[in-house]
């Protein structure tokens, strides 16, 4: 039983061998290939990267600054026709380039960099005369939004009209800034009670209202028997009644011709004095 033992093993021993052999072969051509495909590749890459550079980050330089340094690196600066409008980049300074910082490029190539032109700015518009329509209508083309609305008194301005604005006309703002505005609020009139004219005479009433610059409308005469001539009648407003300067007081007077007369229209007197 013993010699059957030793006598497969003996025969199994020569291929173990041969089979550990032929693992290290292949071990070994592995390894020499995987050294030879490295050493190709760092070649190539060394060859490929002797005429290219890394474009370094410009951005926020000054361009003289920009130029030395992309310079230094065999590159190029080739600047922008049109800049553009930054809040946080000054004037002047570079604020974008092309290729980005960190692209590989030929050395000689050109680097295009944009300039900034600081924050953008609109000017405002005079509003001053014009309506609350009209105002808004000169913002929406500025570019600009509507603010706050206040209102004010004045006999010097129409009703409605600007009277002031913030910012003020010509300044110069950012985009989208609200112009707050004043505008003109009708002033209140002053309003008096209407006396009670009738039976009164009206040659003793006229001068008053004359006087004081209440403005009479039309005035009617009718025969009423009874009653003598230049007695009021009727009037309107009624007694009572608010009314202001601005409203025109009608009356009826008797006569004691039987035609009636044409309205008489008579022109108002000075305001009364406070």
């Amino acid at each position: 039983m013993g010699r059957r033992l030793y006598a497969r093993f003996g025969t199994l021993r020569p291929m173990l061998s041969r089979l550990l052999r032929g693992l290290l072969y292949l071990v070994y051509g592995l390894v020499v290939v995987t050294t030879f495909a490295l050493a190709a590749y760092v070649s190539f890459s060394l060859f490929v990267r002797s005429g290219t550079t890394r474009v370094p980050p410009v951005r926020e330089m000054a361009r003289a600054e920009a130029t030395a340094l992309l310079a230094d690196q065999g590159l190029r600066i080739r600047a922008a026709k049109e800049g553009r409008y930054d809040d946080k980049v000054p004037v002047g300074r570079v604020v974008r380039q092309q290729p980005d910082a960190g692209t590989f490029v030929k050395r000689g190539s050109s680097v295009q960099v944009i300039f900034s032109k600081g924050p953008q700015r609109v000017e405002v518009p005079d509003l001053a005369g014009k309506n609350l329509p009209a105002s808004q209508a000169a913002l929406s083309g500025a570019g600009l939004a509507l603010g706050q609305l206040l209102g004010a008194f004045s006999r010097d301005a129409a009703e409605g009209t600007v009277l002031g604005q913030d910012p003020g006309p010509g300044d110069a703002v950012a985009p989208g800034t609200p112009v707050n505005m004043l505008l003109v609020m009708s002033v209140q009139r002053e309003r008096y009670v209407m006396p009670d004219l009738v039976y009164r005479n009206y040659d003793q009433v006229l001068p008053y209202f004359e006087r004081y610059g209440f403005p009479l409308g039309s005035v009617k005469y009718e025969r009423y028997e009874g009653v003598a001539a230049g007695v009021i009648l009727r009037q309107y407003p009624l007694p009572g009644h608010p009314f202001t300067k601005q409203d025109n007081i009608s009356l009826v007077v008797a006569t004691a011709e039987s035609p009636e007369l044409e309205p008489a229209m008579i022109t108002p007197a000075e305001p009364i004095s406070r």
